[in-house]
Parts: C-alpha cells; structure tokens; sequence
C-alpha cells in the first residue's frame, strides 16, 4: 500500500524582461508632461471658479456710473455684521430661556415671526455685500 510519492522541483516564473532605458525615459516624460497638463487644467478650474474675479469685473462696469459703490460696502459691511451678530446672540438667549417652550406650535410660530424675517433678511444683505466689499479691498 505504498504509493510512490513524486516531488516536482518548484515552478519558477522567469521575470519579465525589462523594458530598454529608452521607454522608461520616454513613460516618465509622457507621466511628467500629463501632470503638467493637469495642473494646468486645475489652475484654470480654480480661476474659472473664483468669485472675486466675477465681482471685481462687475464693480469695474460700472465703475463710471457708481465709482464709490466698493468703498460704500466696505464703510457699511461692519456695521451690519454686529448687527446681525447681536441678532443672532439674541435668538440664541431667547432659545436658551425658551428651553421646551419651542415645542409648544404657537411659541414656536411666534419665535419665528419674530425672528425669522429679520435674520434672514440680515443675513441676505450680508451675503450680497460680503464679496461687494472684498472685491473693492482686492482692487483697491
């Protein structure tokens, strides 16, 4: 009952060739010359999506008809953030003092009207002269 046991020598995989050094260095310049194409294309999506860029071309159109609109934003843009600031510090002490009150419909419906319109008004108007005012400072 012996069967005879027969070892095979171990299968080796010869290693592939190596490419002559003239591909590699063309694959590593044609790697080099797709990065930089890259780049390239990120640089221009970055500018592309620069916000600055579209409101400073839009303060120079009408440059001529309002030519202090820029330095009004920047004079005003202070004075409305503490004002929207104290707003939302007082929603946020009314909240607190509320506690489960703002569970109850009508608490809540009052809290909102309010308080609502204000802070999103505010916060409009902020939105809007934020990249007005930075736009003049980068320009001026």
């Amino acid at each position: 009952m012996n069967a005879p046991l027969y070892v095979t020598p171990p299968l080796t995989v010869p290693a592939p060739p190596l490419p002559p050094q003239e591909e590699v260095a063309q694959l590593l310049r044609q790697l080099v010359g797709l990065q930089q194409e890259q780049v390239g294309l990120l640089k221009a999506q970055a500018a592309a999506q620069d916000g600055g860029t579209r409101w400073r071309a839009f303060l120079a159109r009408w440059a001529d008809e309002f030519p202090d609109i820029g330095s009004a934003c920047r004079q005003a843009l202070p004075a409305l953030e503490r004002a929207y600031l104290a707003l939302v510090r007082d929603v946020a002490d009314r909240v607190a003092a509320a506690g489960a009150e703002l569970d109850d419909e009508f608490v809540l419906g009052e809290f909102l009207d309010r308080f609502g319109m204000r802070l999103g008004q505010l916060g409009n108007i902020l939105s809007q002269l934020g990249p007005l005012a930075d736009a003049s400072e980068e320009k001026g």
